[in-house]
């Protein structure tokens, strides 16, 4: 399954949700499922680059400098290499918006109903 369709599924979700729940009050919800779901996007977008070499070349590319891009891609661990400062500053929330992701405590802040 591709990031493209990942995202579009995610969307949806994020769309159906905050149109369903719009009457409650779920700020502080939103703004940690939007942290929750950048983390794991920034997962697949890691485990799909597949080698370290690999790894190394596209945070070089996103603008990390070598030494730091060759040390996070020789480290062994997803889930812990996601939450460094070096991934994110490669895949920005930013560039996620740019790829098409959708911010949930954006969309809820247009969508809430005001009592």
């Amino acid at each position: 399954m591709g990031n493209r369709y990942k995202i579009e599924k995610l969307n949806q979700l994020i769309r159906d949700w905050i149109n369903y729940y719009k009457i409650g009050s779920m700020k502080s919800f939103c703004t940690k499922t939007d942290k929750h779901i950048r983390y794991r996007l920034r997962m697949c977008i890691w485990k799909h680059w597949k080698t370290a070499k690999n790894k190394a070349k596209n945070l070089m590319k996103l603008g990390v400098p070598k030494d730091r891009a060759y040390r996070a891609a020789y480290t062994k661990g997803i889930a812990g290499i996601c939450r460094t400062r070096n991934v994110q500053m490669a895949i920005t929330n930013k560039r996620l918006a740019e790829f098409g992701l959708i911010s949930m405590s954006e969309y809820y802040a247009k969508r809430r109903v005001k009592c």
